[in-house]
């Protein structure tokens, strides 16, 4: 049984698995941007940054750990060149971000066998993201909800208050009840 084991397995064996995933590595890292399947994009996620992070580790450390961050994101990318573009020139772009280096854009499925495709890419340094609007119905909606609240609440202060029943009221004798 495969508790607690959360991984992305993607259907394929783990040496495929770290295969596959280094190689998508090697594509977003060299071309900022690459589309596959969802499923493969959310695997490559935390792959990827993890990578990341080990290039920002080794810039800001100094002397032998630099070396030590890069041979270890080697056994996991396993292509020199890019490893060489990531912690020379591209960590410059991630040393002011505290994570959250990739985006996951979804698409249409696709044609043939309707997988989920999803762009992932690499996020700048100076990018926010995007801030949702204020939808127009639901800020209409709440206004429309005070409104009505407030108009009930004057309705309840304009109402008197119902005279409390006196204790002579007349209760229905034995005579008078119906016997049954």
């Amino acid at each position: 049984m495969r508790h607690a084991k959360h991984k992305h397995t993607l259907g394929v064996t783990a040496p495929h698995r770290a295969a596959m995933l280094s190689n998508l590595a090697v594509a977003l890292f060299t071309h900022n941007r690459i589309k596959t399947t969802l499923a493969k994009a959310r695997a490559l996620r935390p792959f990827a940054e993890k990578v990341i992070t080990l290039a920002k580790k080794a810039k800001n450390t100094e002397g032998g750990d630099a070396l030590h961050y890069k041979r270890v994101a080697l056994t996991k990318v396993r292509d020199e060149a890019t490893i060489e573009l990531l912690f020379n020139e591209k960590v410059e772009e991630f040393l002011n971000r505290a994570g959250g280096y990739t985006r996951i854009y979804k698409l249409v499925k696709r044609k043939g066998d309707g997988a989920d495709l999803a762009i992932i890419e690499l996020v700048n340094a100076d990018d926010s993201g995007y801030s949702k609007p204020k939808k127009k119905a639901a800020a209409a909606k709440a206004e429309d909800t005070e409104e009505v609240i407030e108009a009930e609440t004057e309705e309840v202060e304009e109402t008197p208050e119902p005279v409390a029943e006196s204790e002579e009221t007349e209760t229905p004798t034995e005579e008078e009840a119906p016997k049954a």
